[in-house]
C-alpha cells in the first residue's frame, strides 16, 4: 500500500490480493516470476492466512498456464518449483492446499523442536521433507545454501511474509526485489490486529541500511511496478 503495509490482517482479508484489489497485471507478473523460479519460499504465517495458496504460476494467472509451462520447459526447469515453508515450531496446517497435491515437493525448513511437530505432514499426498536448520531459529544463510547445494536451486523466490523477508534481507540473502505499489492507504490502530509492513522483525541502523538500485519502473493506471537490485 502507499503507507507500506502488506496486509489488512483481518479474517478473510489477510492476503495480498486485498491490498492490490486482485489487480490483473500484478497477478500476471507474479505468475511470470514464479514461472522462472526454482524455489518458492514463504513463512508459516502466510500459509495459515491463505490455506488455498499454491506457489505455481497458473494459480495466479490461469489463462496463461500453457505459456508459463512452456517457459519453464524452455529454461529446463522442473514442472513445478520446489515449495519451501519456513516455520519455527513446525505446526503447519495439514489441510493447506500444497499438502494435498501429489505433484508438489515441499520442504519444511524448521528448528530441532519443529521437526517433531511437522512429522505428521509426511503422510499427506505431497512429497514432504523436513530439514532442521537450528535450535532456536532457522538460519536464513544455511537455508539458502542448502537450497543451492542440495536442491540445485539457482533462482529462489521469497513471497513473504514480512518477518521471513526481513530475516533474509538482514542476512544479505536478497539480490533483487519486485514490488507493486498500490493506490490505497491501509493504516493501523491499537484496537486492530497488527498490520505488517514490507519488513518486520529487524531494524537497521542509520548508515547501515540495505539500499536498492532501480532496474525498471512500469505503470498501469495508478499502479507502479518496481524491479530493483540490492547493492
Amino acid at each position: 500500500s502507499r503507507d507500506g503495509r502488506i496486509s489488512f490482517s483481518e479474517p478473510g482479508h489477510a492476503g495480498g490480493g486485498d491490498v492490490t484489489d486482485f489487480n490483473p497485471p500484478d497477478q500476471w507478473l507474479m505468475g511470470l516470476i514464479r514461472a522462472r523460479a526454482d524455489v518458492v519460499l514463504i513463512g508459516d504465517t502466510t500459509l495459515r492466512a491463505e490455506l488455498h495458496w499454491l506457489g505455481v504460476p497458473e494459480f495466479m494467472f490461469p489463462s496463461d498456464a500453457d505459456a508459463f509451462r512452456a517457459l519453464r520447459r524452455s529454461e529446463k526447469r522442473s514442472e513445478n518449483a520446489l515449495h519451501v515453508i519456513l516455520t519455527l515450531h513446525g505446526d503447519l496446517p495439514p489441510e493447506a492446499a500444497i499438502f494435498q497435491r501429489s505433484d508438489l515437493h515441499v520442504v519444511v525448513a524448521t528448528t530441532s523442536n519443529g521437526r517433531a511437530n511437522a512429522r505428521e505432514l509426511m503422510s499427506l499426498p505431497a512429497k514432504v521433507e523436513i530439514v532442521d536448520l537450528g535450535d532456536e531459529g532457522v538460519d536464513p544463510t544455511r537455508l539458502i545454501r542448502l537450497l543451492h547445494e542440495e536442491y540445485g536451486a539457482s533462482s529462489i523466490l521469497c513471497e513473504g511474509g514480512s518477518r521471513v523477508y526481513g530475516s533474509l534481507l538482514a542476512a544479505g540473502q536478497v539480490d533483487e526485489e519486485f514490488l507493486t505499489l498500490c493506490p490505497i492507504v491501509i493504516g493501523s490502530s491499537p484496537d486492530r490486529p497488527t498490520r505488517p509492513s514490507l519488513i518486520e522483525g529487524v531494524a537497521f541502523s542509520p548508515g547501515a541500511t540495505p539500499r536498492t538500485r532501480l532496474i525498471s519502473l512500469r505503470r498501469v493506471d495508478d499502479y507502479l511496478y518496481l524491479h530493483s537490485r540490492y547493492v
